[in-house]
Parts: structure tokens; C-alpha cells; sequence
């Protein structure tokens, strides 16, 4: 198998290596330290601030034809989060690390991301600010929701094929 292209993307410029740290969580299906990394394909679901509750969605193989009109409307993806988080998406910046395949295998669990369990040097800095031109460049659709939970509902219910990230930090559940 090929490798894709791999990506860390941080709120911190300047990182010349990333060392191996401890799983996000207890589920995160990786046991020990590791250097993370996300395949170019994926690195949509991380063009938002780090800790913004946020869902990403597109249509998949398996995506009914009434589902991909209800939730996408001509979009390839979607990417959707709460409105309190409006202003800082529009004036947060980001930085893309390009890291060596070699280093890593894929995570058995989660596609897209890849785990490296040495430390792992940066082959480049790309800065990502201008986040929704970002989007609209690569023709993702941005969605601003007062609350994610009843659109994550609908969307976990459906046949499009589904991310979240940082859900833990969404306000209050909606009507």
C-alpha cells in the first residue's frame, strides 16, 4: 500500500519534531505513546481551532441518493459547528506539518490517521489561516449551527459516512 501524504496540524508554530505523547483518550485505540498524524485526504476534519466542536460528513459508498440531497445538496463534504465558535474560525491560525510516511502505520481503528511510535521530524510548515477560504478552496461546505447536537443526531442517523471532533466541548444539548 501506498502511503498518503501525512499531516500534524497544530495551533503552535515552529515545531521542528514531534515526540511520541499519551493517547487523547482511553479509546483511542492506540496503546502507549505515539506521534499522530492525519492523511492529507482527512486534514479537512482538522481546519477548524483544535478544541472546536465540530462534525464532518460526505457521501460514501453506502450513502442512500434521498440522504446525500437531504444532508450535503451538491456539497462534497460538509463541515459543521456551533456559532459561538463563528469568530474565532474566521481569525484562528494554524499550522500544517508535513511529516515523514516511513515513520508511521496506519491506525487499525480510525481511517485517515496514521501513529508513529518514535520521535518524528517535520519536513515542513505550511500556515492555514483565512480557515473558511480554506474551505471554500478545497469546496467544502461550512455549516453554522446554534447547536450541533440535534444536527449531530440527524446525521449519525443517516447513511452519510460521519466524523466528530471535540463534541465534549458543544453547548448545552438543543431542542
Amino acid at each position: 500500500m501506498r502511503k498518503p501524504r501525512l499531516f500534524h496540524v497544530s495551533e503552535e508554530a515552529g515545531i521542528v519534531r514531534f515526540e511520541p505523547r499519551p493517547p487523547p483518550s482511553p479509546d483511542a485505540g492506540v496503546e502507549g505513546d505515539a506521534v499522530w498524524a492525519v492523511a492529507q485526504s482527512h486534514l479537512v476534519n482538522f481546519l477548524t481551532p483544535r478544541d472546536c466542536p465540530r462534525i464532518t460528513f460526505r457521501a460514501g459508498p453506502d450513502t442512500r441518493e434521498a440522504d446525500r440531497a437531504r444532508f450535503l445538496a451538491g456539497a462534497e463534504r460538509v463541515v459543521a459547528f456551533e456559532q459561538d465558535w463563528l469568530d474565532r474560525v474566521r481569525t484562528w491560525t494554524l499550522y500544517a506539518y508535513r511529516l515523514p510516511a516511513g515513520a508511521f502505520r496506519p491506525h487499525h481503528a480510525v481511517g485517515g490517521y496514521w501513529v508513529a511510535d518514535q520521535p518524528v521530524d517535520a519536513i515542513d510548515q505550511v500556515v492555514i489561516d483565512d480557515l473558511p477560504g480554506r474551505h471554500a478552496a478545497a469546496r467544502i461546505e461550512l455549516r453554522v449551527t446554534p447547536s450541533i447536537w440535534p444536527f449531530w443526531r440527524r446525521v449519525t442517523a443517516s447513511t452519510v459516512e460521519f466524523s466528530g471532533s471535540r463534541l465534549s466541548n458543544a453547548g448545552v444539548p438543543g431542542p
